[in-house]
């Protein structure tokens, strides 16, 4: 059976139990797991598939708390390491009426950066598998050269590579910096997915179809443009498919795009597609993928959290039967 490996940053995620408040202003928190690749294998293993996750986390109460949490959502944890010599991350999310959120991250001594190649499993991938990866553990670090590593492995397994680059600019020495590690990794991607902001960021072009059209090269073969309530985009060289999103009352979209991509993986891996097939598949399936990515994500915001937020298969309305 097909898998998911994402590879990434695992942390607590605290959101006030007041919202519409500035940090400064918020006195009690609701502690939740979170990080981005994390909050991908959550939504994979939900809706059924397997998926794993490739970390460190602190030997401390809240790397514990993290691990039984993605247990309980049946995420393989046995490629979680726990370390004495960092401590698990932090995250303080402020939220607004309207869903968006304003992040301050504890991160000095992060458990996960100290994650090293060495520590990778040999011969883990499969050309059936698919690995999955973020920027937030891109900063000059032992754990960036474990995803190096890693996506190298998954080149010569022909497994199939997904990168959304999540970008989190206040984790960063410098705007430049970010961007250009984002544009080095994102050619050694098979799939990738961005928003509007991250477009333009990346390639500072204001057209979406030519900023898209710079970015296909190296593996690149389909790339996906999200744009909140607004829908998404598929792009392939020969492809641009726009699929609405459905309206929905979004009061928290902490790990909204984590939703997003986790239910495309899914689709993936129910259907054993790979590297080779693809482009093939989307251009078969696109608005039915679109589809249901933009519904699974739109309901993840009507609830709040992330991993919590994230519907399980039994618990779907709106399965499309033709391509799940």
């Amino acid at each position: 059976m097909s898998k998911l490996y994402a590879i990434g940053e695992l942390l607590i995620d605290f959101t006030p139990t007041k919202q519409n408040a500035f940090l400064t202003a918020v006195e009690q928190f609701t502690k939740n797991a979170g990080g981005a690749p994390a909050n991908v294998a959550a939504v994979c293993a939900k809706l059924g598939q397997q998926a794993a996750l490739i970390t460190q986390v602190g030997r401390d109460a809240f790397g514990d708390f993290l691990i039984e949490t993605l247990k309980k959502v049946n995420v393989d944890t046995n490629y979680i390491v726990q370390t004495v010599e960092g401590e698990t991350s932090l995250a303080f999310v402020s939220l607004t009426n309207d869903g968006d959120r304003d992040f301050l991250f504890y991160r000095r001594h992060a458990a996960d950066l100290l994650y090293d190649k060495e520590q990778l499993p040999p011969n883990l991938l499969t050309s059936n598998d698919i690995l999955h990866f973020c920027s937030v553990n891109l900063v000059e670090s032992p754990m960036k050269h474990a995803h190096m590593a890693l996506i190298e492995q998954a080149h010569q397994a022909g497994s199939l590579v997904s990168f959304d680059p999540n970008v989190r600019l206040p984790l960063w020495n410098d705007e430049k910096a970010c961007r250009q590690t984002i544009l080095e990794f994102l050619p050694k991607a098979h799939l990738v997915k961005l928003s509007e902001e991250e477009l333009l960021f990346l390639t500072a072009i204001e057209d979406e179809n030519s900023a898209v059209q710079s970015l296909f090269q190296g593996q690149v073969q389909v790339l996906i443009i999200t744009r909140g309530a607004e829908g998404a985009s598929l792009y392939t060289n020969e492809l641009h498919v726009k699929v609405p999103a459905d309206n929905v009352h979004a009061i928290d979209t902490t790990g909204a795009g984590d939703a997003f991509i986790g239910a495309v993986l899914t689709i993936l891996l129910s259907k054993q597609i790979t590297a080779i097939n693809l482009i093939d598949f989307c251009k078969q399936q696109t608005i039915p993928l679109l589809t249901f990515a933009n519904r699974y994500a739109g309901a993840s915001t009507e609830k709040h959290g992330a991993i919590a937020s994230y519907l399980a298969k039994h618990e779907l309305s709106f399965k499309n039967d033709i391509i799940f």
